[in-house]
């Protein structure tokens, strides 16, 4: 399965990582805007605080709700999937396999034997291009590392095949 990434080395979990199904997670960036608009950094555990407190708020005024229906359901931008170039930022999955506390960098290898070496906080900004205008990156993928400034958009890192932490 050349799609399939594994993360292995310091790691409390070894895991693997299938970007043909990051399409539809939320955690998505579009690629086309997110270096050209200004990011606001925003605190996750803030964030969800924030919507866990009106959704707490509207359960005591309204009453307890039952889980939404499919008509109240985000609706997917179908064609935005279709014709989106986008990317997903390395950390969740570095903090999903949990890096072991001696551990000093993250290398990347390539299938052409190159290896990409980055220090564990480098490695957290890093993003994966898992998308170009709506397509998987079949050929030079199945990601791309692009570094947090944009500074390689146009000359991305490609052809990664193991993450190893070490």
């Amino acid at each position: 399965m050349e799609s399939i990434i594994p993360i292995k080395g310091k790691v409390k979990y070894k895991i693997t990582l299938d970007p043909s199904v990051w399409i539809f997670d939320d955690r998505r960036l579009d690629l086309k805007t997110y270096f050209t608009q200004q990011q606001e950094k925003e605190d996750e555990d803030l964030k969800y605080l924030f919507n866990m407190g009106k959704h707490w708020s509207r359960e005591i005024m309204e009453g307890a709700t039952f889980p939404p229906t499919l008509k109240t359901e985000r609706k997917l931008d179908r064609q935005g999937m279709k014709t989106g170039t986008f990317g997903m930022e390395i950390k969740y999955f570095l903090d999903h396999a949990e890096i072991e506390e001696d551990a000093t960098k993250v290398v990347f290898e390539c299938k052409d034997g190159e290896k990409h070496v980055f220090s564990i906080e480098e490695a957290y900004t890093l993003i994966f291009k898992f998308s170009q205008d709506g397509k998987p990156l079949t050929e030079d993928g199945p990601v791309h590392i692009i570094f947090a400034d944009g500074s390689n958009v146009d000359n991305p890192i490609k052809n990664i095949s193991t993450i190893r932490v070490e």
